[in-house]
């Protein structure tokens, strides 16, 4: 039985799908070590005309109980696959980073799926990461299979907002993720807070420690970016790196954070291919 509420808003999404409503922003990744952009985040994003803006913690959410998790999860990885080929055609040569529900991971053929995606738009496997949130890791011990099979093709996984889960150390070991992410909650408070840097400073450590890259996620100063990049965090991602952007401002966004960089930490970033002058306009 579908709730009151979310008839409105489930037909909304429907068509939205159909009709092309939906868009993609990026969010950039940066490495700690030399300001060098990492990655980009996909994430998808809901305008509608007469529901307004709509969060992806509303509707995602409802794509996942009402069946149109999959077409949404289809759409948005080819439509960032498809991104990732445009930026290349303008010299920025990046990785991705594509959330997906643990839903999708019931199809056995579902890493196929997403060969065959990277594949057809002749996209390396290796420039794409799979997120999956903390919580979700306990049915997800039962998938070892479908993400071992995401390994073998090379594609990364990255277990999201860890620490306020409820996922055992020892489920951390056997899944093959490849990267980590640090809940904000724990980085907000970390440069204030000796038990907050303790247990970012632990986490560190312990991803390393099992082979895993540490993004930190939600870094909205620079005492918190100087504190992780002290503290051996490999990736730090939120607003003080750069808001969600349109897919055209992530070049204009790589030449400001350069000087960025230069005044944060007092060393030229190593930026990854610098954009051809004849993309420059």
């Amino acid at each position: 039985m579908i709730a009151q509420a979310d008839i409105g808003m489930l037909d909304g999404l429907e068509r939205a799908l159909i009709n092309g409503r939906l868009h993609m922003v990026y969010q950039p990744k940066i490495s700690l070590s030399d300001g060098r952009l990492r990655r980009v985040e996909a994430l998808v994003r809901w305008d509608d005309p007469e529901l307004g803006t709509i969060p992806p913690s509303r509707f995602v959410p409802l794509a996942e109980k009402h069946g149109l998790i999959d077409q949404m999860t289809q759409w948005g990885l080819r439509t960032t696959l498809r991104q990732w080929l445009s930026w290349v055609e303008q010299g920025i040569d990046t990785c991705l980073a594509f959330n997906i529900s643990a839903l999708s991971l019931d199809q056995l053929d579902f890493p196929d799926l997403v060969e065959r995606m990277c594949t057809a738009l002749d996209v390396p496997t290796d420039r794409l990461v799979l997120e999956l949130t903390e919580g979700a890791t306990q049915p997800l011990i039962k998938l070892m299979d479908t993400l071992t099979r995401f390994r073998i093709k090379g594609i990364g996984l990255a277990i999201d907002d860890f620490g306020v889960g409820y996922s055992t150390l020892m489920q951390l070991r056997q899944l093959p993720f490849t990267e980590l992410k640090i809940d904000r909650f724990f980085v907000e408070d970390a440069p204030t807070s000796a038990d907050s840097a303790l247990i970012v400073k632990s986490i560190i450590e312990l991803a390393h420690g099992l082979g895993l890259t540490v993004t930190a996620e939600g870094v909205e100063t620079e005492d918190q970016l100087k504190l992780l990049r002290d503290l051996g965090c490999d990736v730090a991602q939120g607003y003080f790196v750069a808001q969600p952007l349109k897919p055209e401002d992530l070049i204009p966004w790589l030449d400001r954070f350069e000087e960025r960089w230069h005044m944060i930490i007092g060393e030229q970033p190593q930026l990854p291919l610098r954009i051809p002058r004849r993309y420059m306009g």
